[in-house]
């Protein structure tokens, strides 16, 4: 389904859980968040639902999200449900990689190929800094798990910090020498109450940083268009891939195709907009599939055409929710 602006809506990210097994500095605050309650979440068979109307209206593409999905009871058999929906033609998974070792194979025989993989710091005692106590060489070694099992692609997630991980910038470009990864940096959104002013870093910095010791081999338009909104090249030799996702400097909202479904409920068509409309409610008050795609195609029909974050310096205009609450 197109919405006003012609853009073609086809993607449905889902976030499963609010809850996590890290605590990551610039997703929730030190006191960590305030949970939403169990019979707050939607129960799987309601997710289900929605995916199955949302594939009527045109959705054709889910990424299952959290907080941390692998931390939700019976995500398996959950995952292997949304692959079994006529319609839906590819689903992919975003895990900070804790637990992905134990899950690589499971995820894989239910129908994940693709994965993103959250990863800020390549140093163990940054990276358990920055995660309040996560452990790097798990991290790692479900990376590796996933390459041998033979997900693809395997998307490395790196927000960029200013003061943090910008020294370890080349560390993580040689990541796609030897290895078939996209290494993506992703600028550092305004999201809740967290603190970030002064750490945005924005990709131009970081792009002219790479340059500096690597020629970058510009790839978009000569492929499939499977990057979404990532700016992809490579370096001479390389097997891997290097993405920019710039959400503040370089405004992608031209070509979103997307909507979120939050945990508790709640369909979002713009991540970084306020405006939800609650799928919950009528869920629970049994309306008719007919009744719940309306609400579906009105969040596609009053899609923004772009957001509204005002980049002044380092301060930045932010949204309510913290991305822990809305969902990857």
């Amino acid at each position: 389904m197109h919405d006003q602006y012609d853009r073609d809506i086809n993607y449905l990210r889902v976030s499963v859980t609010d809850r996590c097994n890290l605590r990551c500095k610039y997703c929730v605050p030190k006191e960590g968040v305030s949970l939403i309650g169990h019979d707050d979440i939607l129960r799987y068979e309601e997710i289900l639902r929605v995916i199955r109307v949302a594939s009527d209206v045109g959705i054709s593409k889910v990424r299952i999200t959290g907080g941390e999905p692998l931390v939700r009871k019976g995500l398996i058999d959950f995952i292997a449900a949304v692959s079994a929906i006529d319609g839906i033609q590819d689903i992919s998974l975003t895990t900070n990689g804790i637990l992905l070792e134990k899950h690589a194979a499971d995820l894989f025989h239910a129908g994940i190929k693709r994965i993103n993989i959250s990863l800020d710091s390549l140093d163990s005692e940054k990276y358990a800094d920055i995660t309040r106590g996560g452990d790097l060489q798990a991290v790692l070694r479900g990376i590796e798990e996933v390459r041998r099992i033979g997900f693809s692609p395997i998307k490395i997630n790196t927000v960029a910090i200013k003061g943090f991980n910008d020294g370890e910038i080349l560390d993580f470009v040689r990541m796609s020498l030897d290895r078939p990864y996209q290494i993506r940096f992703i600028e550092l959104m305004p999201l809740g109450s967290l603190e970030n002013n002064g750490k945005y870093l924005s990709n131009e910095i970081i792009m002219s940083e790479i340059k500096k010791s690597c020629d970058l081999i510009p790839l978009n338009g000569k492929r499939a268009k499977t990057d979404g909104p990532a700016r992809m090249y490579k370096l001479d030799g390389g097997m891997g891939e290097i993405g920019f996702i710039s959400p503040v400097s370089h405004h992608f909202c031209f070509s979103c195709n997307r909507l979120r479904l939050t945990a508790d409920g709640h369909l979002r068509a713009c991540l970084l907009s306020d405006d939800e409309i609650d799928l919950k409610t009528p869920l629970r008050d049994r309306c008719s599939d007919e009744d719940l795609a309306a609400l579906v195609k009105n969040a596609i029909e009053n899609k923004p055409f772009n957001h509204t974050l005002v980049n002044d310096g380092n301060h930045l205009k932010k949204c309510i929710k913290e991305m822990s609450a809305i969902g990857g």
